[in-house]
């Protein structure tokens, strides 16, 4: 429209037509403005969305990444606590396939590409050992002319080495026993028969023994004994071995019932516990049991374990295990063991007096260091890693010489962490994981410092805890406990396994010898069987 128009010159006519065209020109302008209006809501919408969205996979990536951290490091196998490590730990299959799927969901919602492929670490390969025997196997080319016509020279080789196994081999054992006669008298006189763990059965006793190690030292569950027996070409029925691991059980138990009375008379012990599948009688389906352990400590004169396999995690287990034992108990802070810390009724009026773990409490704030980077978390292992080069320092000493050093060494840096604690914790929200970690240090406070006082007294819980390793070692291979009774079985033997092993014995051969003594052994002779007592036969 010309902008020198005049109106008044104009027509009644011509400002009618006027009027339409800048209604017109103001509902296209009008209709324009909404179209962008609806163009910068959506758009406003779309952000909306996105933000959102973006929200939602940073909560997933730090979820996962949280659960991952925690995977890797509440495992069974070699722990290592060392913030950073990296190190990959021993798992068991169902831990393995839980890394596996979060690792599948990170890198679905981001993908590293900040690192090749050529910097991901390699295990190096250990050499084979020296003293196994080699065979020779050349791989020499087809034809040593080359293709001018020449002979090629031998100027070297590239050797590769690789392991071997040849399948173990049966034997039997005729045990002839002669007979002898007096044709005047008629008397026959003849050897008596042997007696034997599992009398008129075909296993010797080193077959029983190496039955009984594969399975609970090994984690090799039956069926794949079976599968190995096979190949060397005997058939030895799942349902047999099983018959042959429950008997040994069984007489087993009388050892395993003097080596807890032995256990009950330090005056130091650890406990712990881990759950183990078991199937409900009357129906296929199964339930959690669970193993509970209860150890003495490395400076005990007794060194042994014992496992109590029980149907539940009630307290009242602990309680009935240690019936009127009083002492010094290292546990978690699992409430189960809280009643057993009251005064005893009985006339000893035996105590249970608790012993915290600083392992639980620095573990604790090493998750919140791995996975949130927290700066208070990463002071707080600075003072508790300070604790514990203390005690690598004191693991030598008398236990009187142990407590004087952790006096003057330790009892500075404790109070310094507690008076940190106290003032890092008035500042925080209550809720946050680093209060929630600060929360359960303080809270247990009392029982973290006893240590200081006593030099029996471990800084932590660690010892047990690679104790009631193997049951979770195992438990993928065994997939479950077939009753209460046969969980108990598998208790006794795995109790006297472990014991061996922490006194330095060959499973093997302690096991084997207890086997062939029980049958004829009395009741005064168990103590001399125990793996802290046993002696080879020769060598007593």
């Amino acid at each position: 429209m010309d902008s020198a128009l005049d109106l008044n010159a104009l027509t009644p006519e011509q400002l009618r037509q006027l009027s339409g065209e800048l209604l017109e020109a103001l509902a296209d302008k009008n209709e324009r403005l909404q179209t962008q209006s609806q163009q910068i809501e959506q758009l406003s919408t779309k952000n909306e969305q996105l933000s959102s969205a973006n929200t939602q996979l940073t909560v997933r990536n730090d979820k996962l990444t949280f659960e991952l951290a925690l995977l890797r490091r509440h495992q069974f196998g070699r722990r290592s606590e060392q913030t950073g490590s990296g190190q990959l730990r021993l798992l068991d299959e169902i831990v393995e396939e839980d890394i596996s799927a979060i690792e599948r969901e990170l890198d679905e919602l981001t993908t590293d590409v900040s690192k090749p492929a050529a910097e991901k670490r390699r295990p190096k390969r250990q050499a084979l050992p020296a003293n196994l025997p080699r065979t020779e196997i050349r791989h020499d080319p087809d034809a040593t002319t080359c293709g001018c016509g020449c002979q090629m020279v031998h100027i070297g080789d590239d050797v590769s080495e690789k392991l071997d196994y040849e399948p173990g081999t049966f034997s039997v054992e005729r045990h002839i026993r002669s007979k002898w006669a007096c044709k005047t008298c008629e008397t026959i006189v003849q050897a008596p028969v042997a007696p034997h763990v599992i009398d008129k059965g075909i296993p010797t006793t080193r077959l029983l023994t190496h039955v009984l190690v594969s399975k609970y030292a090994d984690h090799q569950p039956l069926y794949r004994q079976n599968q190995i027996f096979q190949r060397a070409g005997i058939d030895l029925p799942r349902s047999t071995l099983s018959e042959w691991v429950g008997r040994c059980g069984v007489a087993l138990t009388p050892l395993v019932d003097a080596l807890k009375t032995a256990v009950l008379s330090q005056a130091v012990l650890h406990a712990d516990e881990t759950p183990v599948k078991m199937l409900e009688p009357g129906n296929k389906k199964t339930k959690t049991a669970y193993v509970w352990a209860f150890a003495t400590t490395r400076w005990s004169e007794v060194q042994a374990v014992v496992y109590d396999f029980q149907p539940t995690r009630a307290g009242e287990v602990a309680r009935a295990f240690l019936d009127d034992w009083g002492g010094h108990l290292v546990c978690d802070d699992y409430g189960g063991y809280k009643a057993s810390f009251k005064p005893k009724d009985d006339a000893n009026n035996r105590d249970i007096i608790e012993v915290g773990c600083w392992a639980h409490s620095r573990r604790k704030f090493v998750d919140l260091v791995e996975v949130q980077q927290s700066p208070i978390a990463a002071k707080a292992v600075e003072y508790i890693n300070a604790l514990y080069d203390i005690e690598r320092e004191a693991k030598a000493l008398s236990a009187g010489e142990r407590k004087a050093f952790r006096q003057e060494k330790a009892r500075p840096i404790i109070d310094a962490l507690y008076e940190w604690l106290v003032g890092q914790r008035a500042a925080l929200t209550k809720g946050t994981r680093t209060a929630r970690a600060i929360d359960y240090t303080l809270n247990r406070w009392d029982a973290l410092i006893r240590y200081l006082g006593d030099g029996n007294l471990p800084i932590d819980n660690n010892w047990v805890e690679n104790q009631i390793r193997p049951w979770a070692l195992g438990r993928s291979n065994w997939l479950f406990a077939g009753s209460l009774r046969s969980g108990q079985r598998a208790a006794n033997v795995m109790t006297l396994i472990q014991s061996a092993k922490i006194n330095g014995l060959d499973p093997q051969a302690y096991l084997q010898d207890v086997l062939e003594r029980l049958p004829t052994a009395r009741q005064a002779d168990l103590e001399t069987l125990l793996p802290h007592n046993w002696q080879p036969i020769g060598k007593v």
